[in-house]
């Protein structure tokens, strides 16, 4: 039987999700609190053998997105900053660059982007935390993927192959 102990195993996870989303540490930390907060508060609501951590991912989801409104519309960022959980040896102006450009997208292309890609959700899991249709959850992703693409090469589209293709202009 799952207990709200439980939940402690998901704040790794949760604080580098929150991180990827506001763009910012201390707000970060804000919507975990919040987050933690709120599923202490609700985790009564909790069916037992549902999937606790697409619950906990619903709950920032929301926070996020309801504090939206009181937010300017872009992602701050500070030079530097880097993806959380990054631990390849990649060249950190690239990891930059990515940073910046996920901060340029709509942020529902962004969270489909990071519930996927960072988080490792399936599609049926981030629809779920979203409260949204499968198809709308590849939809945004592909859009998201494309956007992005554009946004790293300078709006050069690429190929599957990762080639330019270049348009015909008569």
């Amino acid at each position: 039987m799952a207990g709200s102990s439980d939940i402690v195993i998901w704040i790794p996870r949760l604080r580098r999700y929150a991180r990827a989303l506001t763009g910012d540490p201390a707000a970060a930390d804000d919507l975990l609190q919040d987050t933690l907060t709120r599923a202490m508060e609700k985790f009564s609501l909790w069916r037992e053998g549902s999937d606790l951590r697409a619950w906990l991912f619903t709950i920032m989801h929301n926070l996020f997105v309801n504090g939206l409104r009181n937010r300017p519309t872009t992602v701050p960022l500070d030079e530097g900053e880097s993806l959380p959980g990054h631990t390849t040896a990649t060249d950190d102006s690239t990891v930059n660059d990515l940073v910046k450009c996920l901060a340029q997208l709509p942020h529902e292309q962004r969270e489909i982007i990071l519930l996927v890609a960072l988080e490792d959700m399936s599609y049926k899991e981030a629809a779920q935390v979203l409260s949204i249709p499968i198809g709308t959850v590849m939809s945004r992703l592909s859009r998201g993927r494309e956007r992005l693409g554009q946004l790293m090469w300078g709006g050069a589209a690429r190929d599957e192959a990762g080639e330019v293709e270049l348009r015909v202009v008569k």
